[in-house]
């Protein structure tokens, strides 16, 4: 979180994923204002990640509208606003209206 708010990562959301999905126990979403922006944290955020003694895979570096950074426990989506407005994984990853409170947690 502290890397994406170095970086000045966009609208960034936290999902806690423990009970719903075996996949990871975090997913981070957020935004960068250009392609460019987008790639530059996903860089930055690897190497961070891979500073720290960590793994990081990173898909999506290319095109940098949707970049992927799997971090093993934590999956990070960054996007340009208007993916992130299309494919909308908050809602997505919200698993009903009592538990969005919950769910979603803005940081």
């Amino acid at each position: 979180m502290k890397s994406l708010d170095d970086d000045q990562a966009q609208d960034v959301v936290s999902i806690p994923l423990a009970g719903k999905s075996n996949i990871a126990d975090h997913m981070v979403i957020a935004e960068g204002r250009s392609t460019r922006q987008v790639a530059s944290i996903a860089q930055k955020l690897s190497e961070r990640i891979k500073q720290a003694g960590g793994v990081a895979r990173v898909e999506g570096l290319a095109n940098a509208d949707w970049v992927l950074v799997d971090a093993g426990d934590v999956i990070i989506h960054l996007f340009r606003p208007e993916v992130r407005s299309f494919y909308n994984l908050e809602r997505m990853w919200a698993v009903d209206e009592e538990d969005d409170s919950a769910a979603v947690v803005e940081a």
